[in-house]
């Protein structure tokens, strides 16, 4: 194993404490050897300036915002029927508006003309429909068809720039909309008129709170009552096995019998991972559990900027293979069904590609949830993912050693700042109240870190260049393709999935030569696939797309894909006992015999790392 006790680039606090003796959330700070040579010191020069700026503006390359802006402006300069078209719909807008103007000033009934987009739920109480914020919302609503159509079908204008030009031109208008001001949202001035201003007294105490919070790192005290081990992640089990990078948990049997193969689950390490264990009433793992299965899960290591130089490999290695090696020790002679979400289904479809080209075949089944093994349609997350961003981004880790949660989180945010953002500072700083908090807000708030080098990596390699559904991702000295996994695969979208596009995910349909499962779920990146029994408004559409059928398009697929009520984890456990053998006795926890003793309670030491 690499000793990853020292990294390339040594780092310190300024007291002089090491990173990792100050503890994980201290910031470290680069201790740069001054270099040789004038080339050397001008590239030191670069990173810490680049470094500074993407602090500001969270990792977004100004550079590259700038040449899609010029690339956008230049195709319109030279598109005189499309300034036509804009100046022709900019006069229709304006006498709509006076007309509606003439409507509500002499005591009409104004009916809204324009419509906002699907989800934007901004303008919905009736107090938006009375004069004069009927007038200001419809104004800008008008102002953004305007600028959508400004940015989209310029000539010449490649599809990916036109994504990111009306990308960043909806931000910027979600800025000014009238619903963020005081004095132009009537539900911030009624709010304030029956409660006298207090209203703007909460909000400030809740901003002094959150101030507070993201400046200190601290978990916030309203998340408490949902404490890992204790509300959350709190279906027994034990830590059977621990390396650098995980920890293996164990779960003990909630039935006399079990399934014979067991169920492995790799989370993503963005964020800790007990999405899949939240409370007891929506725990996948207690359900697969109460279904009679032997289910192991990954606890990811928080790492610090000692971990800077662990890479996709170790990641891959330390993650998925030694768990897959402690499972074949503590279950021997069976096959196992592995499961992974988010990047711990990318992860694993990497492992399984890498396996089946090695000739082993310990896998029974893949399961991947809100995963993607091809990229090329990655949703808007892709808008931050050209060479100039990541050569930014690399910069902020170079100097730190890892890219931290907040910063990451921040960029999700900004995919649905209507929601996460502008709507959040509405309701908490000026109407001034709080959003009730749940089991995944709670999760949702318990940030990790990625080290520098795999998170450069899974950019570059996976989102950038698409090598893994290319056949160029490289494990060892050979590449890897998808289209040798022969174990059959159920694979889960969301229809509401900002992260993973359920049309991406899809795409694993069209790769492996194996029968595969899809299942299109009601819901989001998280939500969808936390869908317990009995939760209300659940729906999904499932389809099974044999080995060596003609391909079908996702359209396709959703169009003939009959559609069932409820949960989809019971249909997924069905799945799952048909290649299953009979029921027998449950394993021992770990094996002491053989070097898998346990080491303590789950859910272990790494989900307590801050």
């Amino acid at each position: 194993m690499r000793n990853f006790s020292k990294s390339s680039a040594q780092f310190e606090h300024a007291d002089g404490r090491s990173a990792a003796a100050s503890g994980a959330r201290g910031k470290p700070v680069a201790k740069i050897q001054a270099p040789a040579d004038m080339e050397g010191a001008a590239d030191v020069i670069d990173k810490a300036f680049k470094s500074s700026i993407a602090h500001m503006t969270k990792g977004l390359s100004p550079a590259g915002m700038a040449t899609k802006g010029f690339s956008w402006a230049a195709h319109l300069a030279l598109s005189p029927g499309k300034q036509m078209l804009l100046a022709q719909k900019a006069l229709k807008n304006n006498m709509l508006l006076w007309s509606h103007l003439g409507d509500a000033a002499m005591g009409a009934k104004a009916e809204p003309f324009a419509k906002p987009q699907n989800g934007d739920r901004r303008f919905s109480s009736e107090d938006w429909q009375k004069w004069p914020y009927n007038y200001l919302y419809q104004a800008f609503l008008l102002n953004q068809e305007w600028w959508q159509e400004a940015t989209t079908n310029v000539d010449g204008l490649s599809s990916k720039d036109e994504r990111e030009v009306s990308f960043v031109a909806r931000q910027l208008l979600d800025m000014f909309a009238p619903s963020n001001g005081i004095a132009t949202n009537p539900e911030v001035l009624k709010t304030a008129l029956k409660e006298g201003g207090m209203n703007f007294v909460r909000g400030a105490e809740n901003f002094a709170e959150d101030f507070e919070q993201y400046s200190s790192g601290k978990r916030p005290e309203s998340l408490d009552q949902f404490k890992p081990g204790e509300a959350v992640a709190a279906t027994e089990g034990k830590v059977v096995f621990r390396n650098h990078l995980i920890e293996l948990i164990q779960y003990s049997p909630a039935t006399e019998t079990v399934y014979p193969e067991p169920i492995f689950i790799v989370p993503a390490w963005i964020m800790k991972y007990y999405i899949l264990d939240l409370s007891p009433e929506n725990s996948l793992v207690r359900y697969l559990v109460e279904q009679g299965h032997t289910v192991f899960m990954v606890s990811w290591r928080n790492p610090t900027a000692e971990d800077r130089e662990l890479g996709m490999d170790d990641y891959r290695q330390q993650g998925v293979m030694d768990a897959l090696d402690a499972i074949s020790t503590i279950v021997p002679d069976q096959k196992i069904h592995g499961v992974g979400y988010c990047l711990g289904g990318t992860m694993l479809s990497i492992a399984a590609a890498a396996m089946a080209r090695d000739g082993d075949d310990r896998f029974a089944s893949l399961t991947t949830l809100a995963a993607q093994v091809d990229f090329t349609e990655a949703g808007e997350l892709m808008l931050f993912i050209r060479d100039s961003e990541i050569a930014f981004l690399s910069n902020m880790m170079w100097e730190q050693g890892y890219l931290d949660g907040m910063q990451m989180a921040g960029a999700f945010q900004i995919l649905r700042s209507n929601d996460l953002v502008w709507s959040r500072l509405v309701h908490d700083y000026l109407i001034g109240e709080r959003t009730g908090v749940n089991d995944l807000m709670a999760w949702n708030a318990d940030l990790t870190r990625m080290p520098y080098r795999m998170h450069k990596e899974y950019l570059t390699k996976l989102f950038l260049h698409n090598d893994l559904a290319s056949g160029r991702y490289m494990v060892g000295d050979r590449p890897i393709h998808i289209a040798d996994i022969r174990a059959p695969i159920f694979a889960v979208g969301t229809v509401k999935d900002h992260v993973a596009p359920w049309r991406s995910a899809y795409k694993i349909t069209a790769h492996p030569a194996t029968d595969v499962t899809f299942l299109l779920t009601s819901g989001g990146h998280n939500a969808g696939i936390v869908s317990e029994p009995g939760h209300p408004r659940r729906h999904y559409q499932v389809q099974t797309i044999k080995s060596g059928d003609p391909y079908v398009d996702p359209d396709t697929w959703q169009a003939q894909a009959p559609t069932k009520e409820g949960s989809w984890w019971p249909e997924w456990h069905a799945w799952l006992a048909e290649r299953s053998g009979e029921k027998g006795k449950p394993p021992t926890m770990g094996a002491p015999r053989k070097g898998y003793k346990v080491l303590c309670d789950a859910p272990g030491e790494y989900i307590h790392q801050l």
